[in-house]
């Protein structure tokens, strides 16, 4: 079975690369495309990190047993990002649709905003083999969001862009609502985040039950003990006793005849 995550792994992987590969063709082709930019997008860069972090999810799929605790943050952390570039790129081109206003997906989009998260997402839920992640590495997954939407906010109005319109103050109703923008991304990290955490502590994966196997090995009921048929006589005592109550019967005839 590890080999079999460890397989599909490295197509998940392939299929990043390619979405990736494919987006930055199809920016290619707008007026205001710019390098920098295409990879100041918080989606190009889940995405990049999502295919590394695979690709090292998959060699130890299919080198080791099972995977170590760090993989595991790692693997929540780009899960959690991946899930929060669709979850924010369909809530927009809700929004946008609702505006008359229509916004193109061409199909590197949808690898990236929809099908890569979606499989990402069922690779975290099936697999029986990630360690149970602790609590307190909650806090560590809003810390890159948090750092990029600085650097975000810092670099926008020096460069005159932003990769999502809500965090330009001039395209909403001021800077107020672009906080609030914010913290609602912040909130459905943590969320998506917090949900994934409590999965590992689903009591249906193995390596949750390899305690319990392993105390059970010990603590087996000891079989019944067989019980051990008499020893028999010895066969001069069989004798003895024999002529003993032979004896005894030819004198209680004597008595009685």
């Amino acid at each position: 079975m590890r080999r079999r995550f460890g397989v599909a792994r490295l197509l998940l992987a392939s299929l990043g690369i390619t979405s990736l590969i494919g987006y930055f063709i199809y920016t290619l082709g707008v007026q205001s495309f710019s390098m920098s930019n295409f990879f100041a997008y918080f989606t190009v860069q889940s995405a990049i990190a999502a295919v590394l972090v695979l690709l090292t999810a998959a060699v130890i799929a299919l080198r080791r047993p099972e995977d170590p605790a760090w993989l595991d943050m790692a693997r929540a952390m780009i899960t959690t990002y991946v899930l929060v570039s669709g979850v924010v790129y369909a809530l927009i081109v809700v929004q946008a649709s609702s505006a008359h206003y229509a916004i193109g997906v061409p199909w590197s989009s949808q690898l990236l905003h929809f099908w890569i998260p979606s499989l990402a997402l069922l690779d975290w839920i099936v697999d029986p083999f990630k360690a149970r992640v602790p609590w307190r590495y909650l806090g560590w997954v809003i810390v890159f969001p948090i750092i990029w939407l600085v650097f975000t906010l810092v670099r926008g109005p020096i460069v005159g862009w932003y990769p999502y319109f809500f965090l330009d103050s001039r395209q909403v109703s001021g800077p107020a609502e672009t906080i609030f923008y914010c913290a609602i991304i912040v909130g459905i990290i943590t969320g998506i985040a917090a949900l994934l955490i409590a999965l590992t502590r689903i009591k249906r994966m193995p390596r949750h039950l390899q305690a319990p196997w392993a105390s059970a090995k010990n603590t087996h009921a000891l079989p019944a003990p067989v019980s051990q048929p008499a020893d028999p006589l010895p066969e001069s005592d069989t004798d003895e006793s024999a002529l003993r109550l032979f004896g005894g019967a030819e004198r209680l005839e004597g008595v009685q005849g």
